[in-house]
């Protein structure tokens, strides 16, 4: 099978492990910097191509980083047009990636989440901490990635003024409560096609209260309990992706979900856990081009 991997640096860790997963189970890969790549954009026959060459693949694997989500969906959905197959789907990603209609979608379908407000106005501030229980407050950037423009506000005074000054920045916010008894731990659990792969405890660095990795909190493997794995497989089935990194809080009333990540690394969860998750991706890649095509097959 012909498999192209859109991401923007080959060297990345993550995007090297799908290469080598997917070149040892003897496929065709190429990696293509999606910012490069350009579209034809017709209804007979749209294209995609890359320093003037056509790519033809059977499958794509997105690694559509944060700051470009627009034009890397816009480029996954081109495919999606030519009927290549899309590891996660174009619509699945763009959901995702809005902070605030994917907590507005995992609570519709009732996914465990922590008490978050969203407020336009800096006047309704007060009412606004009242929607979420008082201090200590979480605040967080719509556009935040790997822990950047997320705040531990722990006094009334200290909320307003943080919530001001994004507000006077014009910044979208959603403030949260902040779970104490996680007690600076989360949870990421790996879910590839509707089953968790491999999870991961992190646990924030000291006088830190964000336990991301790039943050230099730690990594150690964790079983998960069924409701933790039900979570995970429910949070990732309602953006509808096949490939998530749902990140967890062990609050006292259950699992609390703070994020579901269209394009997980796999370097913390592989390096944690000894889990092979660039071949389990691979092989689920395989599967479901499979079962298209079968599919399409049937139709004709």
């Amino acid at each position: 099978m012909r498999i192209g991997i859109l991401s923007r640096n080959r060297h990345l860790y993550s995007t090297e492990r799908l290469y080598e997963a997917a070149i040892e189970r003897g496929h065709d890969v190429a990696v293509v910097d999606y910012l490069r790549s350009y579209m034809d954009i017709t209804s007979a026959k749209p294209r995609v191509l890359f320093r003037g060459e056509e790519l033809r693949f059977d499958a794509v694997i997105p690694r559509i980083g944060a700051s470009y989500t627009f034009y890397g969906t816009a480029l996954v959905r081109q495919f999606e047009m030519m009927g290549v197959y899309s590891l996660n789907p174009s619509a699945a990603i763009t959901r995702s990636r809005d902070k605030l209609y994917s907590m507005q979608l995992l609570a519709r379908a009732r996914v465990g989440l922590p008490v978050t407000g969203f407020a336009h106005a800096t006047q309704d501030i007060a009412g606004l901490l009242d929607v979420v229980g008082g201090t200590p407050v979480v605040i967080k950037l719509l556009e935040g990635t790997q822990g950047l423009g997320v705040v531990l506000a722990e006094t009334k005074k200290a909320a307003e003024s943080v919530i001001g000054a994004f507000r006077q920045l014009d910044a979208n916010i959603l403030v949260q409560e902040y779970i104490k008894e996680s007690k600076g731990a989360d949870i990421r659990a790996f879910v590839v096609g509707g089953k968790v792969v491999a999870a991961m405890k992190r646990t924030s660095a000291p006088g830190e209260f964000r336990s991301n990795l790039h943050r230099g909190g730690t990594a150690e493997p964790i079983t998960l309990t069924s409701q933790e794995r039900a979570t995970a497989v429910k949070a990732a089935k309602t953006m509808g992706l096949n490939v998530a990194g749902v990140d967890l809080l062990q609050a006292t009333r259950g699992p609390v979900v703070l994020e579901v990540n269209s394009s997980p690394g796999l370097e913390g969860i592989e390096k944690s856990s000894q889990k092979d998750v660039a071949k389990s991706i691979i092989e689920y890649v395989e599967l479901a081009a499979k079962k298209r095509r079968s599919t399409k097959g049937g139709k004709k």
